[in-house]
C-alpha cells in the first residue's frame, strides 16, 4: 500500500524532462508524481478522445491509493482531459467549459470581444467554398489557422490571395486530426448562440500583429486572477520562429499594468478556476498599444526553469498547488540568476540527422556552464520535415535554458551551448 501520508498527483502526458522541476515545488517531499499516459499515447496520429479516457480510467482505477490530484501543462488533449478526469475523480480542476472557451479559438475571440478591443480584426472561413474567400473586414497580410491547433500546427501567415487559398488548402488536408475530436467536447457542452453551427472544424483568420511578443502567466482561485509573470517572447530575424523566450520582460511598468489590466478582465470572463493559464499578447513600441493573441488555458512548462532560475520555484508549483486547494503564492526574485531565458536551437531547411549529442555531451557541457540545461529534440537518423510538434517554418534540434546577470551573458551561454552540441546531418531531400 502507498504512504497515505503522500499524496498522489497524476500527471497527464508527464515527461522526463519535466519531472525534476516538478520535485522542486514547494513539499514537493510529500508529493509522489504518476505518469497519466505517455506523451506518444496523448499526441501523435489523430486523438481518439472516448480511448484515452477510458485507457486513463484504467490506470486510476488500477491504482491502490488515494487519487489526490489530476494535473497537466500540455495543450489539447491533455488540457481537456485534465478537467474530465478531475469531474469524475472528484479533484480539482476548472470546468471543461471554461478549457474549451480558451482552446476554441473562434470561441475565444467571441468572449474576448464582450470585455476588450484589445484583439486583431478576425473571421471565419468556409473551407467548403471554392475558392475560398477571406471575410471582407479582415485585411492582408493576415493569419489563417484552425480553431484548434498547438504549436503552431497548420498555422500560416499570407499576405495575398494565392497565399491564402494556399494555406487554407493544406488546412483542409489536416484539421480533422485536431478538429475532429474536439467536435467530440463540444457535444459534451452548453453553447451559446452565436457558437451553433461552428464545430470543430472550423478555420479563423485574424489580422496580423506586429511588434515585441510577450507571455502573461498566472492563475485563478476562487475568482480572484493573480499574475505572477510577464516574459518577452523574442523570434528569429524574419521569421515567425521563436529564438527565445526571456524573463522578466523588459517592457515599461506603464505597458506591463496594461497587460495586467486586459488579462484579469478576459479571464474572469472566461470563467478559468483553480487553474494556471498563459495568455499571449503583442505589443506595437510604436502605436503603444498591446493586442491579444491567444489564451492558453495552461501556464507554459518551457517556463518552468525560467522561474526557478529567477524567482526560486518552478511555475509547476501553481499548476500542483491549485489542484491541492491551496493558493499557491509564487516567491519573487528569490533564484540564483536576476534574468533567464529559453532558447530554441532551429534549423530551417529539411534534412536527416546523421549525429546527436548523447547524455555525456549534455552533461559535459552543462557541467562547464553553470544556469545552463539542454534537451535535444530528435534522435539520430530522424528526417526533420517527419518530427512532430514543429511550427509551419522550422525545425527544433534543442531546447536550451540559460540563466544570467543580463541579456549578454544569456546570449554567450546559448552561443558556448550551440557551438558545442555538434549535431551533423545531410540536407536531403524529401523521400
Amino acid at each position: 500500500m502507498p504512504d497515505e501520508k503522500v499524496k498522489n498527483v497524476f500527471v497527464i502526458g508527464l515527461d522526463e524532462a519535466n519531472l525534476p522541476t516538478l520535485r522542486q515545488v514547494p513539499g514537493a517531499e510529500s508529493l509522489c508524481f504518476h505518469q497519466l499516459l505517455t506523451i506518444d499515447e496523448l499526441q501523435l496520429g489523430e486523438v481518439h478522445m472516448p480511448a484515452l479516457i477510458e485507457k486513463a480510467q484504467g490506470v486510476l482505477d488500477a491504482f491502490d491509493g488515494s487519487v489526490d490530484a489530476i494535473v497537466g501543462y500540455w495543450d489539447f488533449p491533455v488540457s481537456t482531459l485534465v478537467p474530465i478526469l478531475s469531474e469524475r475523480y472528484g479533484t480539482r480542476s476548472t470546468s471543461l467549459e471554461s478549457v474549451v472557451k480558451c482552446e476554441h479559438k473562434y470561441w475565444s475571440r467571441l468572449e474576448q470581444r464582450k470585455v476588450t478591443d484589445r484583439h486583431p480584426r478576425f473571421g471565419r472561413v468556409d473551407l467548403a467554398a471554392e475558392p475560398p474567400r477571406p471575410p471582407e473586414d479582415v485585411g492582408f497580410p493576415m493569419w489563417v489557422k484552425p480553431a484548434l491547433s498547438y504549436s503552431s500546427e497548420l498555422a500560416f501567415g499570407v499576405r495575398d490571395e494565392q497565399e491564402f487559398r494556399t494555406a487554407v488548402a493544406e488546412i483542409r488536408e489536416g484539421i480533422s486530426r485536431i478538429g475532429r475530436p474536439f467536435e467530440y467536447l463540444l457535444e459534451h457542452i452548453d453553447l451559446p448562440p452565436e457558437m451553433d453551427g461552428v464545430g470543430g472544424q472550423v478555420c479563423l483568420v485574424e489580422e496580423a500583429m506586429s511588434g515585441v511578443q510577450v507571455a502573461v502567466e498566472g492563475y485563478v482561485h476562487q475568482g480572484e486572477v493573480t499574475v505572477y509573470g510577464v516574459l518577452d517572447s523574442i523570434n528569429y530575424p524574419d521569421s515567425a520562429s521563436f529564438l527565445r523566450h526571456q524573463y522578466p520582460s523588459t517592457l515599461p511598468p506603464p505597458v506591463l499594468a496594461q497587460l495586467h489590466d486586459v488579462t484579469g478582465r478576459v479571464m474572469r470572463r472566461i470563467g478559468l478556476d483553480s487553474a494556471t493559464f498563459s495568455v499571449e499578447y503583442f505589443y506595437d513600441p510604436r502605436t503603444r498599444e498591446i493586442s491579444l493573441l491567444e489564451i492558453n488555458p495552461r501556464h507554459s512548462q518551457s517556463h518552468a526553469e525560467l522561474f526557478q532560475y529567477v524567482d526560486g520555484v518552478p511555475n509547476h508549483h501553481c499548476m500542483v498547488g491549485l489542484a491541492l486547494g491551496d493558493d499557491p503564492r509564487m516567491p519573487h526574485r528569490e533564484g540564483p540568476y536576476a534574468m533567464a531565458a529559453k532558447w530554441y536551437h532551429r534549423w530551417f531547411t529539411d534534412g536527416v540527422v546523421r549525429r546527436v549529442p548523447g547524455p555525456e555531451d549534455i552533461a559535459r557541457i552543462e557541467r562547464e556552464t553553470p544556469g545552463v540545461r539542454v534537451d535535444v529534440v530528435p534522435e539520430k537518423g530522424s528526417r526533420l520535415s517527419e518530427l512532430p510538434q514543429q511550427d509551419s517554418y522550422s525545425y527544433e534540434l534543442a531546447h536550451i535554458f540559460t540563466g544570467g546577470a543580463d541579456e549578454k551573458e544569456l546570449r554567450e551561454k546559448y552561443d558556448h551551448c550551440v557551438a558545442a552540441l555538434g549535431f551533423v546531418f545531410d540536407e536531403a531531400p524529401p523521400e
